[in-house]
């Protein structure tokens, strides 16, 4: 299937005229449809500003050219896109939900997300994706009507559910929640403005979130090389690497490293784009799809790589577990910046009069002021984490 220029619109894509709107209603603009404005409101919103200081894989100090939080954002926004053009879907809630996908990441990546997640177990986790959630409809406060954003049902549902459903039928919690059950956030959120969380997202959620999948595994390897972590010899015979290094090698028998690397790069996020276009078309015609609800109820995924795809996308992230994400170098550093969150919430919990004072709550519960600090530590840079530390501690790790 070729994905060249702009399909027809499917009849299984959402269409901003038919949005179920928002929680708070607003007049329409004249010159941008609802899922454009949710993309501008996200672009605009300070979250989005701080991804840029937070952790992919490696802390900023360690090179300009790595990927950071933000980067890393916008390359899923591009794939994202490119996928909903490809599959004739649209391709402004494909991009809002592409950049609101991370917005939830504490500092210092997942080391931070799961060091959180241990200081909240008493009182029900951490998750980014609900944290992402709350970003949006209560911590941002730029409007003069509302908290947060005011984003669409159908992106707010994204962000919710780009994964698939939270709940079963039953209102049972899915393998994902069945240990500690749904957060709270997106519980409370869907008692207002119902999300539905037994159904799943729509395509274009699904597209966001392979979308993501797709440039992981694509830039980590790009990142990989450029730190030397690993070398080409070392990915030369995984799927679709080792066929495009050959490719590559057998054209440009001379070309360096930094070259070689992006031409793969290049090369990996085309052939994967292409083979969810063709699988998910395929899928689309066995279901019969005639809606956008019909792929919220179709009790599957839609959007997807073809069994082979999905192989060599596996073996891709098997390769960079022990090579990439858990190296010396990277575990180093994320311990140490698991220890900053952890020495912070510690701190904050025992001396909750330093916090700045919006986010104080006098009086409040422990489980009430313990959500409230994990808020704050959730929304820091990772710079600015490391200064909070110092104010506070002798030992802070020099990761700048």
């Amino acid at each position: 299937m070729s994905i060249a220029g702009t399909r027809p619109r499917a009849a299984w894509a959402a269409d901003p005229a038919r949005s179920r709107g928002r929680l708070h209603p607003e007049p329409r603009s004249p010159s941008r449809n609802e899922f454009r404005r949710d993309c501008d409101r996200l672009i605009h919103c300070t979250a989005f500003r701080r991804l840029k200081h937070k952790t992919q894989v490696f802390v900023s100090h360690e090179g300009d050219h790595y990927r950071t939080r933000l980067t890393h954002t916008l390359e899923v926004t591009q794939i994202a896109r490119a996928l909903a053009r490809g599959l004739g879907l649209d391709e402004d809630l494909a991009e809002a939900l592409a950049l609101a996908h991370d917005l939830g990441h504490p500092p210092f990546g997942h080391a931070g997300e799961r060091a959180l997640d241990q200081c909240m177990a008493a009182f029900g986790g951490f998750d980014h994706n609900a944290h992402s959630l709350e970003i949006v409809t209560r911590l941002e406060r730029r409007y003069a009507e509302f908290d947060g954003l005011n984003l669409t049902w159908e992106t707010l549902e994204g962000i919710a559910k780009h994964n698939g459903p939270l709940i079963d039928a039953g209102g049972r919690p899915t393998a994902r929640y069945r240990a500690r059950g749904v957060p709270e956030a997106f519980l409370d959120y869907s008692r207002a403005h119902d999300l539905e969380l037994a159904s799943y997202a729509s395509a274009e959620a699904q597209a966001a979130a392979i979308a993501d999948d797709i440039a992981y595994d694509a830039h980590d390897l790009d990142d990989g090389l450029r730190a030397e972590m690993f070398a080409f010899d070392q990915i030369a015979s995984l799927p679709l690497v080792s066929d495009f290094l050959a490719e590559l090698r057998g054209r440009f028998p001379n070309l360096e490293r930094p070259r070689l690397a992006n031409e793969l790069t290049r090369r990996l996020i085309a052939r994967m784009i292409e083979d969810v276009v063709a699988e998910t078309g395929r899928r689309a015609t066995a279901l019969a799809l005639g809606s956008v609800d019909d792929v919220r109820y179709a009790g599957q995924t839609l959007v997807g790589f073809s069994a082979g795809l999905a192989a060599a996308d596996r073996a891709i992230k098997d390769f960079l577990t022990p090579h990439l994400y858990r190296h010396a170098r990277v575990m180093e550093r994320m311990e140490q910046g698991g220890r900053v969150v952890s020495d912070l919430f510690r701190h904050f919990m025992q001396n909750a009069a330093e916090l700045p004072a919006e986010w104080r709550l006098d009086g409040a519960d422990e489980r009430t002021r313990a959500r409230r600090i994990a808020d704050f530590i959730a929304g820091m840079t990772d710079r600015f984490a490391l200064d909070q530390h110092r104010r506070f501690f002798a030992s802070t790790p020099g990761l700048r």
